[in-house]
C-alpha cells in the first residue's frame, strides 16, 4: 500500500518530469528571432527567454546584470553540419550530416568579461529527435573571430540595451579604430587597430583585442597578431594577456609572452605612443561606451 508521503513524492516526480518536459518544447516553439545567415549557419534566438540570473549592486547603488542567459537556436545546411560534426568530434554518432538539422542552445553571458558558455546544447534531426546533447561548455571570450558573436550581442542587447549588435554590424571604419601605421626604412609596413566592440574600462586599464599586420616591400602580408591587451592609460603601460600569432608557413601559434607576464612602458618614440594617445582621445570621447558594464 502507497502512503500519504509517497503519493505526494509520487505526483511531485511527475510534475518536475512534465514541468522540465514543457520547458523543453517550449525552447523548440519558441519565438525565434533571425540574428545572421551564411551559406552554413542561420542563426536565432528568443528575446522572450533572456533573463538575468545574477547582478550585484554597486557602491554608488546601481543594480549591474553580471550573468544572463537565453536560447538561441542555429540552423545547418550540409557544409555546416558537416563541420560541426567535425568540430565536435562526434562523426561515429552522427555518420551522416544529412542528420543534422538544428540545434537548440541555453546561453549563459558574463557582459564584464565578454565571455559566453553553452549551458545545455541539444542537436535535432529532422524528425526534430535530439540525436546527440552536450552540457556545460566551457567558457570562451567572445570576439570578432568566435561564432557566437551574434548571440551574444543580442542577448547582452536585451538587457542593457546599448547596442553591442549594431556596433558588432557596423563597417569595419566604424568598428575598427586604426591607432598607426609605421613603415621602417627597409619598406617594411606595420598597422595596428583596435577592435571597439571589445573596448572596456577596468579602473585604469582598458581592455581591448587588437590586429597588427606586418606587410613586405612588395605589400605581402607576412605576419598577423591578434591580441588582448590591457592597458593602463594613466601610466602608459600595457600587458598582452592572450592572442594569436599567424605567418604563412605556421599558420595560427598561441602568441609568445615577450615580457614574462610584466606590463611594459609605452615609448614616446615607437609607434605605439601615438595608439596609446588616440585611445585616451577615444575613452575620454566615449565614456559611456567603456563604462557600459562596469561595476567601478
Amino acid at each position: 500500500m502507497i502512503t500519504l508521503f509517497g503519493k505526494i513524492l509520487v505526483n511531485a516526480i511527475i510534475f518536475m518530469i512534465m514541468f522540465i518536459s514543457a520547458a523543453n518544447v517550449s525552447a523548440a516553439k519558441g519565438e525565434w528571432y533571425w540574428l545572421d545567415s551564411n551559406e552554413k549557419y542561420s542563426k536565432y534566438f528568443d528575446p522572450d527567454t533572456v533573463v538575468v540570473t545574477k547582478k550585484v549592486v554597486t557602491n554608488d547603488g546601481r543594480e549591474v546584470a553580471i550573468e544572463i542567459e537565453g536560447w538561441t537556436k542555429t540552423t545547418y545546411s550540409y557544409e555546416g553540419a558537416d563541420e560541426t560534426i567535425k568540430n565536435y568530434g562526434i562523426g561515429k554518432l552522427v555518420k551522416d550530416s544529412k542528420d543534422l538539422t538544428y540545434s537548440l542552445a541555453l546561453i549563459r553571458v558574463n557582459p564584464q568579461n565578454r565571455t559566453l558558455q553553452y549551458v545545455s546544447e541539444d542537436f535535432y534531426n529532422a524528425r526534430d529527435e535530439v540525436i546527440w546533447s552536450k552540457r556545460e561548455g566551457r567558457i570562451k571570450e567572445i570576439t570578432s573571430q568566435t561564432f557566437d558573436e551574434e548571440f551574444y550581442c543580442a542577448i547582452v542587447d536585451e538587457v542593457f540595451n546599448m547596442g553591442e549588435r549594431d556596433r558588432k554590424r557596423a563597417p569595419s571604419s566604424e568598428r575598427w579604430l586604426e591607432l598607426w601605421t609605421y613603415t621602417d626604412s627597409e619598406g617594411i609596413t606595420n598597422s595596428l587597430s583596435a577592435d571597439t566592440t571589445t573596448m572596456r574600462l577596468k579602473g585604469n586599464n582598458l581592455i581591448v583585442w587588437e590586429w597588427q599586420i606586418t606587410k613586405n616591400v612588395a605589400g605581402r602580408t607576412t605576419e598577423i597578431r591578434f591580441m588582448k591587451k590591457a592597458i593602463n592609460l594613466t601610466q602608459g603601460t600595457e600587458i598582452i594577456k592572450d592572442g594569436q600569432t599567424w605567418t604563412p608557413n605556421n599558420s595560427w601559434q598561441p602568441i609568445k609572452d615577450e615580457y614574462d607576464g610584466n606590463y611594459r612602458m609605452i615609448s614616446s618614440d615607437e609607434p605605439d605612443y601615438k595608439g596609446l594617445v588616440r585611445l585616451r582621445a577615444y575613452v575620454n570621447n566615449n565614456k559611456q561606451w567603456v563604462n557600459r558594464y562596469s561595476l567601478d
